[in-house]
Formats: structure tokens, sequence, C-alpha cells
């Protein structure tokens, strides 16, 4: 049964048609899958306050219903290391159409992974996991499964991909942990099944992985239409 939380959460989201990215990280958090700290600042105080807290640098993104693209709009700044660049930044923010606030997130860093869902009609729900970042659409370095997974199904998807030794550590980098990685995918599986009504596709990208952790630095949640609900 959907968690009362991530009802909510779905619920405020509907007339936009997706989930705002503070509130698709608190889902996440809420199926076991590690985000940063992070936290939605409505003003400029809350701002500064909420990064001297975790230390900097930070990571700022807007929070804007019209701001599904964020970096097109310019609406993402990483390294910011002061509060008086924190403050240009929230001001530049507060310019863009919708504004409703700033995130503010620790920088976390690894190698760039995407993990992803689809709702195939036919098939039902299928989990990719690929190599991520920006250059995604360039390598398209992914692989496919149905889900559920099974712990063999995650084994194969990272053998299946062909920057995989990249994972294993490539010419003196250190590997990611592929147990956090494991991890991680089995819990977005499990999350994928129980949201199987409410979504039409899901997008962890990037999915930071490091030799200690893997840890989602960007989600997107689109949901499904009221009429294909209906169907």
């Amino acid at each position: 049964m959907l968690k009362k939380e991530a009802r909510m959460i779905f619920a405020a989201s509907e007339k936009i048609g997706w989930v705002l990215e503070p509130e698709a990280k608190r889902l996440l958090s809420l199926y076991g899958i590690e985000i940063p700290k992070f936290h939605w600042a409505k003003s400029l105080e809350e701002s500064i306050q909420f990064a001297g807290k975790i230390g900097y640098p930070v990571v700022a993104k807007i929070v804007s219903p019209k701001a599904l693209h964020k970096s097109d709009l310019g609406g993402v700044v990483v390294g910011i290391d002061s509060d008086k660049k924190l403050t240009e930044v929230y001001q530049t923010f507060k310019s863009l159409e919708g504004f409703a606030g700033i995130l503010v997130e620790e920088m976390v860093s690894g190698i760039e992974m995407i993990v992803g869902a689809k709702l195939d009609y036919q098939f039902g729900p299928v989990i990719m996991l690929g190599m991520g970042g920006t250059a995604v659409e360039i390598y398209r370095d992914t692989t496919l499964r149905m889900a559920p997974l099974r712990q063999q199904d995650v084994t194969s998807m990272l053998r299946a991909l062909k920057g995989h030794k990249l994972l294993k550590g490539y010419r003196g980098s250190a590997s990611l942990s592929q147990a956090a990685l494991a991890k991680t995918l089995m819990a977005f599986s499990d999350l994928v099944m129980e949201l199987g009504e409410y979504f039409e596709s899901m997008d962890l990208n990037p999915l930071m992985c490091s030799p200690k952790r893997c840890v989602v630095a960007d989600a997107r949640i689109m949901l499904k239409r009221k009429e294909d609900k209906n169907e």
C-alpha cells in the first residue's frame, strides 16, 4: 500500500503533472533511496541559514512549477562558496517564472549514473540503468529490465553496460560501491512497483556513485494523466 505521505505528495503535484524536486527527493527517501542533505528554502534567510548549517560549497536550484527543465533556464548553480554568492543566485532565481523558493543542498561527487523507469502500457514498468550525466543521450550506454528486479537482474544490468569497467575502477580510478548501487536499484524497483498507478516516468539523473555511497543528485517524476489512470 502506498505510504500516506507519498499519496499527499502526488495529490499536491497532480495539477502541474510532475513532482517538484524537493518533494521527489522526499518521496525517494521514504523508500530508502539516499538523497543529499537539502532544504526547500522559501526565503533568502532560510537559504543562508541552511548553507551555513551544512557548510559551503553548496548547490542551489530553482523550485518552480514552470521549471521542469531547470538547467535550460539557468536554474541550477553548483559550487556556491559564500553567503554573497548564494544571495546573488537567490535574487536571480527569484526573477524566474513561477518562483516558489530554492532548493539548497550539499554537493556530492562520484561517477554519474542514471536510473529510470517508464510505464509500458503493454508490458508494465521497465527499469533502466545507464552511464549518466549530461552525455547520457550521446553515449546511450543503457540497459533495461522488467520490474520488479531480482538480485540477479541487478548483477546482469551492471555487466551489460559498456562502461562497466569504470564502475570497478579504471586506470587507477576508485571503484564505486556496487553494493550501494545494487541497494539503490532494488529500492527503486520496490518504489516503481508501488507507484504503478501514479507515475508515467521517473528519472534519477545523475545518481552519483562513489566508493562509499550512491546519492540521487537530481530526480524527476512525471505523473500519469487522469484519463490514463481511469482506463
